[in-house]
């Protein structure tokens, strides 16, 4: 069996033996189709995560992945996992969290393309980072809104309450950057200091959603619960703060027809229009070879914001 370097073309069939910076693993059944419509295998996901890891890896480091696994891509059926399998590489990291029952669980990170490719052979087609390093796994370092359109409500309506939650955060003195969710809708994270708990940012998120859902009550809602959500609203999800929740990282592939990925945009491009599929599997590479990653203030240690003092 062949032997490939990570800047190798994985190849379109059978199984193969990388290696990455001196770590060996297999990838296995990369002619499997894992979106039927398109034709796309797991080869064609391993291809992409490979041309966008120099952007996607510092997003992830240091973070508990919580899997959801699709070995037979979208049209079979998945399921989570947050336990790290065995067997495994002895090289692969893993963040102990210990949870309500008392259970302690030790989650896989992503800490370099080695294990990148190591998650994304489980079949795990979109990332999902824990919103704190595990040095301290309660206190995170985003804040972040969900905002998802309810049943007759549009994308336009969707862009349209990014740019009202915006003003309201820019408001109080943040820094919000967005993202399509590569689903129905998009996501708003702000960058901010850590030590607030988790409890405590689910709290400020749940204020503010609320506070400005009354503003804007023919556009935004916050009702949580289904069965009293308008519909033609846009929900502005503070719950996705709890502890233990996870979202579809940055420049995830989603499991959704079209390969569609969930990929910073600039809020000039907002106000313009746009699109969740005019994100894709096969185009974002290119956008961020020519842009530069549009999630770079995430990453940043100054400027971001001390959430500690509206508490």
């Amino acid at each position: 069996m062949r032997r490939h370097t990570p800047n190798a073309d994985i190849p379109d069939r059978g199984d193969v033996d990388v290696e990455v910076d001196g770590k060996a693993q297999r990838l296995t059944n990369l002619d499997k189709v894992f979106w039927p419509d398109e034709g796309l295998t797991k080869a064609d996901l391993l291809r992409y995560y490979i041309a966008i890891a120099p952007a996607l890896l510092p997003h992830l480091r240091d973070r508990a992945m919580v899997m959801k696994r699709y070995p037979n891509g979208i049209a079979g059926k998945s399921f989570f996992m947050k336990r790290a399998p065995r067997p495994r590489p002895e090289w692969i990291e893993t963040c102990a969290i210990e949870h309500r029952s008392g259970s302690v669980i030790d989650f896989p990170m992503v800490q370099d393309l080695a294990s990148l490719l190591w998650v994304v052979n489980l079949g795990c087609i979109d990332l999902n980072p824990w919103y704190a390093t595990c040095d301290d796994t309660n206190r995170p370092d985003v804040l972040h809104f969900d905002l998802d359109p309810t049943p007759g409500a549009t994308f336009e309506q969707v862009c349209a309450a990014a740019l009202v939650v915006r003003d309201g955060l820019v408001a109080l003195g943040m820094k919000p950057v967005v993202k399509t969710t590569g689903s129905r809708g998009v996501h708003i994270y702000v960058p901010i200091e850590r030590g607030p708990t988790q409890k405590d940012v689910w709290r400020f998120a749940k204020r503010f959603a609320v506070s400005l859902a009354a503003l804007q009550p023919e556009l935004l809602t916050s009702e949580y619960r289904v069965a009293r959500r308008p519909e033609r609203r846009v929900l502005v999800d503070y719950n996705q703060n709890a502890w233990g929740r996870t979202l579809a990282s940055v420049y995830s592939v989603r499991p959704r027809p079209g390969a569609p990925v969930s990929t910073p945009v600039s809020w000039d491009e907002v106000e313009r229009g746009i699109a969740i599929d005019d994100f894709r599997m096969d185009n974002v590479p290119a956008r961020v070879a020519q842009l530069g990653d549009g999630w770079k203030p995430m990453l940043a240690k100054r400027g971001r914001f001390p959430l500690a003092r509206m508490l």
